[in-house]
């Protein structure tokens, strides 16, 4: 492959307020795109008595329906961000996750339900492959793990704001249940937040609009790579990529199937009603998952300009080691105020990976393959956290214990496990992702930064 060089000194980065502004928008973004796909966390209740659903199906809708649609939508349209203009490819996404959204909240059947939330998976997909591209040509090497964790706070912020809402919509139905709305008719309190999410990001998606799309930066920019050769480069990077992708990927399964059940674990296990476990989780979630991941990128740029070359998988390895034994005790402990408070240190942990790990995916991929490698990032991780955490733990419930009340004893089996396995990937994979970032430089003259 003819390798493809840039000239730094002529290709500057934006200026630091417009880069700045671009995650901003984009991170505002991520807190929607978070907020459509967890506010059904907390309406595991509501929805399961409307619909006559069992917890297993249940999990269908808050994970496999979405994940599965999402992962593989991403690597195609991840391949297409990394030739066309990726606002575009953002804002058209945006459009038609709020279109399913809606759909959502219209539904009258589980099947309706299942395939709309499908479609939301599909327009999301559009999301986080163009983003990480976006930021990564928008600042220079020893910032960027810091950027995209900017960016990846609206993970937490998305969910903490989907566990808030979830809970005051629940109040507001024991006060005043069903809504009439004009042309739709009655609707129940869950589904009118599903159609009011719907309508703010569509009025949202024009401020996509508003970020400019800076020139492409690295080795391999402006390139586009036949599909044959892209398939090859990442074939000779395997061992990194499967290490890094699935090592995360259990990691997402402790924390998507921690977040599917925690609010249940809460309701069932301690008593406390619906509105309560929405502003406890909530918070915990946007302030600890915040702190998390703003700690982790800084501490990957601080890392890599000591020399750590590999910064970027050992902080992920970190957050896992100090996440595990938090997961263990939180579902244990008697009283839920001493889950609550076992959870804080669970969610930063579990939140310390979530922006240093598509950083360094990126650290060794040519510019022309970036939102592709991304892509398959997103869809193992996603596969494996979001499609199957949440059906593990329900699967655990249903058949290995048989008792709602053991969703307690299916978390502190489940959320460990997997990272004591994400543990060992990640570590195994060191040495792999450092020849990865000695590989890059076969591709041009210099690594790309």
């Amino acid at each position: 492959m003819k390798p493809a060089v840039e000239p730094p000194e002529q290709l500057p980065y934006p200026h630091a307020r417009l880069a700045w502004g671009t995650v901003a928008i984009l991170m505002v973004a991520y807190v929607f795109s978070f907020i459509d796909r967890q506010i059904l966390n907390l309406l595991v209740a509501p929805v399961r008595r409307d619909l006559d659903i069992t917890d297993t199906q249940m999990s269908y809708l808050l994970g496999l329906s979405f994940a599965l649609f999402y992962t593989v939508c991403g690597i195609p349209i991840g391949r297409l961000a990394d030739v066309k203009s990726r606002r575009g490819i953002i804002a058209v996404g945006i459009v038609f996750w709020s279109l399913m959204t809606t759909g959502c909240g219209m539904a009258r059947t589980y099947l309706s339900f299942l395939l709309f939330r499908i479609g939301v998976g599909v327009g999301e997909a559009t999301l986080s492959p163009s983003a990480y591209s976006l930021i990564a040509d928008s600042f220079p090497k020893e910032t960027r793990a810091t950027a995209i964790s900017v960016y990846s706070m609206g993970i937490y912020i998305g969910s903490g704001l989907a566990f808030l809402l979830g809970g005051l919509i629940i109040k507001f139905a024991s006060a005043h249940g069903d809504v009439v709305l004009p042309l739709i008719g009655a609707v129940r309190p869950w589904q009118l937040v599903f159609i009011g999410l719907g309508g703010v990001g569509l009025v949202f998606s024009l401020m996509i609009l508003a970020i400019r799309e800076p020139v492409r930066h690295g080795i391999g920019a402006g390139v586009e790579v036949p599909l044959k050769q892209a398939a090859a480069w990442l074939m000779s990077n395997r061992r990194t990529v499967l290490h890094h992708n699935i090592g995360l990927g259990m990691i997402s399964f402790a924390a998507y199937g921690g977040a599917a059940w925690i609010p249940s674990f809460f309701i069932r296990n301690h008593g406390w009603d619906a509105p309560t476990t929405g502003i406890v989780y909530g918070a915990i979630t946007a302030v600890f998952g915040s702190a998390g991941i703003v700690f982790g990128g800084r501490l990957a740029d601080r890392m890599l300009k000591a020399g750590k070359v590999d910064a970027g998988l050992r902080v992920c390895l970190y957050g896992a080691l100090f996440a595990m034994p938090c997961c263990a005790m939180f579902p244990l402990v008697d009283s839920g105020t001493m889950a609550a408070v076992w959870l804080m240190p669970a969610a930063f942990g579990l939140a310390m990976p979530f922006g240093v790990a598509p950083a360094a995916i990126q650290e060794i991929m040519p510019n022309a393959l970036r939102s592709q490698a991304s892509a398959v990032y997103l869809f193992l991780v996603n596969l494996i956290g979001l499609g199957l955490g949440p059906t593990a733990v329900a699967l655990c419930t249903d058949y290995l214990f048989g008792n709602d009340l053991a969703v307690r004893y299916s978390l502190a089996l489940a959320l460990p496990a997997a990272l004591v396995v994400a543990s060992v990937l990640l570590f195994t994979g060191l040495p792999h992702y450092r020849a990865s970032h000695e590989r890059l430089k076969t591709w041009g003259l210099a690594p790309s930064h």
